[in-house]
């Protein structure tokens, strides 16, 4: 099946089922909550009206609504039946409320058979708009107003039109979604430069939380995990990890992860603009510092993450980045961390000691493969969510 095809049949699927939540809502205030008897001619159009619209909704992995609407005169007999013999209803009350868990449960199986669906095909647009972003620029001046159309904003607002809808309503809900497509809309050299530094960003955010929800499990082997650790194993545990598995931007949002699971970080985010050589992306995080006498302070960090596996990072992009370092503020940035899937030259170590010796500004930390991995290995469960285990 064509993925447009599949996508029709969803919107189509999530209309009958915003239909049938409101023949539901329409329904609930005649389910009986205690003994009563009789039915109600209102009630009847309603139960009609739900059965009509069940063929409507297609199984999800094998299931889907297929009960009525109870019988409101059954219901209140049988609350009079747990009168009589001395039961709580509690049954009767499952019965009278389950049409809205199934209503729930349809929801949940629907928006996690989008997600699976689209999944793929949104890697690769936020992929191509990352591409396409700095190109369209150009040498535009960053406060030109000047309407700026080329081959790469269209291929951006081709990207972010087939993004919205993969997402479908879900996309409204993202921030800086509509500030976007405003300055998309206006389109002049200023407006790109706010979707570089600011709309973007936020919205690229929005999107990868939207693509893996919260429920969706990482793969793992059909194997009794008891079982398995209770025989002779073998080998030893690996600290190394797969680095060449991730992109740049898998690096980035791998650090970004791991940054924030460290209790003595705080406010970590992505800086909005970028003064990489390489164009890799800032992170800025707050640090807090605790001595034994109970005094806290805070200071401010920038990392920079660079995925160099080809070549060790050297002298020269440490003192860059530590420059870089310098621009930003208030408030003052204390520690510059350079955190690299790679190694440093023995230059690079050199310098950074020196400058640190020196007790210049902003300090500089370095962090090689091994660091990584050590901080991974406490944190497996970072690793394993993207890829690397």
């Amino acid at each position: 099946m064509e993925l447009e095809e599949l996508l029709s049949a969803m919107d189509r699927t999530a209309a009958n089922l915003k239909k049938l939540d409101n023949v539901w809502e329409r329904a609930k205030p005649y389910i009986p909550t205690g003994p009563q008897l009789g039915s109600d001619v209102q009630y009847d159009s309603l139960r009609a009206a739900w059965a009509d619209l069940l063929p409507g909704l297609p199984q999800i992995d094998g299931w889907t609504i297929t009960d009525p609407l109870p019988d409101i005169n059954d219901l209140g007999q049988d609350f009079i039946d747990c009168l009589d013999i001395g039961v709580p209803p509690t049954a009767v009350h499952a019965a009278g409320d389950k049409p809205g868990a199934d209503i729930a449960a349809y929801r949940y199986r629907l928006d996690r058979a989008r997600r699976r669906a689209a999944r793929g095909r949104l890697e690769q647009l936020v992929a191509a708009v990352d591409v396409a972003l700095p190109l369209a620029m150009g040498g535009t001046a960053r406060d030109s107003t000047e309407r700026l159309e080329n081959e790469q904003t269209e291929k951006i607002e081709t990207a972010i039109g087939e993004i919205a809808r993969l997402l479908g309503a879900d996309a409204e809900n993202i921030d800086r979604w509509w500030d976007l497509h405003r300055h998309m809309r206006f389109s002049q050299g200023q407006d790109w430069r706010d979707i570089i530094e600011l709309d973007w960003p936020a919205v690229r955010a929005g999107i990868e939380a939207k693509a893996l929800g919260d429920s969706d499990p990482l793969p793992v082997p059909d194997i009794d995990l008891g079982q398995a650790a209770s025989g002779n194993l073998t080998g030893a545990a690996a600290l190394a990890l797969p680095w060449d598995r991730l992109s740049d931007d898998g690096f980035e949002r791998l650090l970004y992860d791991l940054l924030r699971d460290i209790p003595e970080h705080q406010n970590v985010e992505w800086l909005m603009q970028t003064r990489a050589p390489d164009r890799g992306r800032d992170l800025s995080m707050d640090r807090v510092l605790r001595d034994g006498s109970g005094g806290v302070r805070t200071e401010r960090v920038i990392v920079q993450a660079k995925h160099w596996q080809s070549r060790s990072v050297n002298a020269v992009a440490v003192s860059e980045t530590a420059t870089a370092g310098k621009l930003w503020g208030p408030p003052l940035v204390r520690v510059v961390v350079l955190a690299t899937s790679g190694r440093f030259t023995a230059d690079a170590v050199s310098w950074a000691e020196r400058h640190n010796s020196e007790g210049s500004v902003p300090y500089i930390e370095l962090w090689p493969d091994s660091r990584l991995e050590t901080l991974l290995a406490r944190r497996p469960h970072i690793a394993a969510a993207h890829g690397l285990k």
